[in-house]
């Protein structure tokens, strides 16, 4: 019931193109809007952060870094098949990736997953070593966000209006050919 009170007095969704949210003209202070979960019911039933991978994957990440298991791999790793059988996706592929939290104070939901391609060129299935014939790219998702923009004056400081944005989060990666010149 709290929350419904707050989001009650919260006022300024906007969405693209002019189009008014449920609470039109308006701005909220930080207090007002409340924590992050908040904004997800002002975007209705159907459309939820936990629906999205970025989303998902960040409790977990925090988990990993608190508990000190969170492994950095900052070059390419090398293939191996024994390990294979046991690991992640991102952590098999030929094109292999690795999660960082974005945290972007203006944005909700404030923590995203990213994905990062440890390898410019892409892991050789035979060699297990990275080769450069191939490149590895990010895959995007278009995610819808809500971004906090200052109001107007005669609004106070301290008080915000929330767009809609959408946003291109990697989510992966993947080996491609590389782009000739012609």
């Amino acid at each position: 019931l709290a929350l419904l009170a707050v989001l009650g007095r919260c006022r300024g969704l906007k969405h693209p193109a002019g189009v008014s949210a449920p609470c039109p003209r308006r701005c909220c202070s930080a207090a007002e809007l409340g924590d992050e979960a908040a904004p997800v019911e002002l975007l209705g039933r159907r459309l939820r952060w936990d629906r999205y991978l970025p989303a998902q994957l960040v409790p977990q990440l925090e988990q990993l870094e608190a508990a000190g298991a969170r492994r950095h791999r900052p070059r390419c790793p090398a293939l191996s098949l024994r390990s294979g059988l046991h690991s992640q996706v991102h952590e098999r592929s030929l094109s292999p990736w690795r999660y960082r939290i974005d945290v972007d104070e203006n944005r909700y939901p404030r923590k995203l997953a990213f994905a990062e391609c440890l390898c410019s060129g892409c892991v050789d299935a035979k060699t297990g070593r990275e080769t450069t014939s191939l490149n590895s790219v990010a895959i995007h998702q278009t995610m819808l966000v809500l971004r906090r923009k200052p109001c107007p004056p005669p609004a106070p400081p301290g008080h915000f209006a929330l767009e809609v944005a959408y946003i291109q989060v990697p989510v992966g990666c993947t080996c491609v050919l590389p782009r000739t010149v012609r």
